[in-house]
């Protein structure tokens, strides 16, 4: 649920960064009749653990909020090993890391609500706490903002 904040408290939902990586449309492509897309994976995975944590960090100065106050980072739920290393870069040790993936794999664009979701109902981070979202996908778009969990 989203209510209003009383002057002066905290939004309950920080500005977004977003955008896309259009230097890199080479890297995933749907090519001639194949109706899927097709990645570059190795270049992929560079760009999603190089590329987003300073964007993710951005998100967080936009927000008001120090990575270090973070309670928890809920990215796509895209690959164990792009979230460890975007988590790494990000130098949250006290945020609680969403691995929602070895639960539900990656669904989509539903994998960071997901995610946060089920945060929540196990009381893992409490409520009016800052919460980093990030998520990202298919032709390298992005998209993150700091939220006070409910």
């Amino acid at each position: 649920m989203v209510t209003a904040t009383a002057e002066g408290e905290p939004s309950g939902v920080g500005p977004v960064v977003w955008g896309s990586a259009p230097e890199k449309s080479d890297a995933v492509r749907i090519e001639g009749w194949r109706p899927y897309i097709q990645q570059e994976g190795q270049s992929v995975f560079r760009w999603a653990t190089t590329a987003l944590a300073p964007l993710a960090l951005q998100a967080c100065e936009r927000a008001g909020v120090d990575p270090s106050e973070l309670a928890a980072f809920v990215p796509h739920q895209a690959n164990g090993r792009i979230i460890d290393g975007i988590a790494k870069r990000l130098n949250i040790p006290d945020a609680i890391i969403a691995k929602d993936i070895v639960e539900s794999g990656n669904t989509s664009a539903a994998s960071v609500p997901l995610a946060l979701s089920k945060l929540v109902e196990r009381r893992e981070v409490p409520s009016g706490a800052p919460v980093l979202l990030f998520g990202f996908g298919g032709g390298l778009t992005y998209a993150g903002q700091v939220v006070r969990c409910p």
